[in-house]
């Protein structure tokens, strides 16, 4: 099956991000994270992708870690997936501890290696900082980074979204202008942080068509979470919120994972197959470098490979 895997997917043409939800199915993309060991990249690939292949997803993003602290493995990670798998690969570039010199060179570096595709992103602030402080010489915002990757003219460009307003931000319609602004600037694709209310999803959506006059893809981002005090450390990091009725769940199961787990699955089954309802163009995964949940979740929409 993995070998079937890979040549089925050599096939595929690189191309921009934007133009795999041209597609009339749901274009379906995974996000994960570059592992801390060599043994556990080995894993990734000999194991991982392959299972989330099964999946025939049209595109996998890597991220770039908090500091810019998985750099190279990155570039090394997305590299490796296009040569190996023939798939198409994004990789994350955040504003955090990055002069314009240092992205730049991590963009020179990303076209050498052939990678078409960046999604650009502010970052969280460094651990013991309570605020984003830009390096000198820096970018203080997304939309700054994005409109120096765009002046590049070598990239598809993606920029994050947020349903419910940016944690930093005191009104999410003004969050919601914020990233309007990202897709001026040069943004293609615009893909959400995790939430777990789809009514706010299809507020923020709403208003970038309808009031903004959007028309570039704005894709949900999904998380199928794995237990109770990761998600609750998460939601508090983001700023997204957890419904009272599913809180008293999670905290009813909190000493059981695979409970909480199997929850995650029917509430993200619920929402993407509400939003896809809807006419969203796709659904971006972040499976934590885990398979089951989301080959779950793909199964009930009726989403996976015979």
């Amino acid at each position: 099956m993995k070998a079937v895997a890979r040549l089925a997917c050599t096939e595929r043409a690189y191309v921009r991000i934007c133009h795999l939800y041209d597609r009339p199915e749901p274009t379906i993309s995974f996000e994960f994270f570059p592992p801390k060991t060599l043994e556990g990249e080995e894993t990734l690939f000999r194991e991982t992708i392959p299972e989330l292949l099964r999946l025939r997803p049209a595109f996998f993003s890597v991220t770039y870690g908090a500091g810019g602290g998985t750099r190279d493995n990155t570039l090394r990670i997305v590299s490796r997936i296009r040569r190996e798998f023939g798939v198409e690969a994004m990789s994350h570039l955040t504003c955090v501890g990055s002069t314009a010199a240092m992205v730049s060179k991590y963009l020179d570096d990303a076209h050498a290696a052939g990678i078409e595709n960046i999604l650009a992103l502010r970052g969280d602030p460094p651990q013991g900082q309570s605020e984003f402080q830009p390096v000198a010489g820096g970018f203080a915002h997304a939309i700054d980074l994005v409109r120096y990757i765009k002046q590049r003219g070598q990239f598809g460009i993606a920029a994050a979204c947020y349903p419910e307003g940016h944690l930093e931000c005191p009104h999410k319609h003004w969050d919601w202008d914020r990233a309007a602004a990202k897709v001026e600037a040069g943004a293609e694709v615009l893909i959400t942080q995790l939430f777990y209310d789809w009514s706010d999803f299809l507020d923020m959506y709403d208003y970038l068509r309808n009031r903004r006059g959007l028309t570039v893809p704005i894709i949900p981002g999904v998380l199928p979470f794995l237990g109770t005090a990761q998600i609750k450390r998460f939601t508090t990091l983001c700023g997204a919120k957890l419904a009272r009725p599913l809180l008293r769940k999670l905290e009813a199961h909190a000493d059981d994972d695979e409970a909480v787990r199997q929850l995650g699955v029917e509430v993200c089954t619920d929402i993407c197959r509400r939003l896809l309802d809807h006419g969203v163009a796709g659904i971006h995964f972040y499976c934590l470098n885990r398979t089951t949940s989301c080959a779950e979740i793909m199964r009930n929409l009726g989403l996976s490979a015979p």
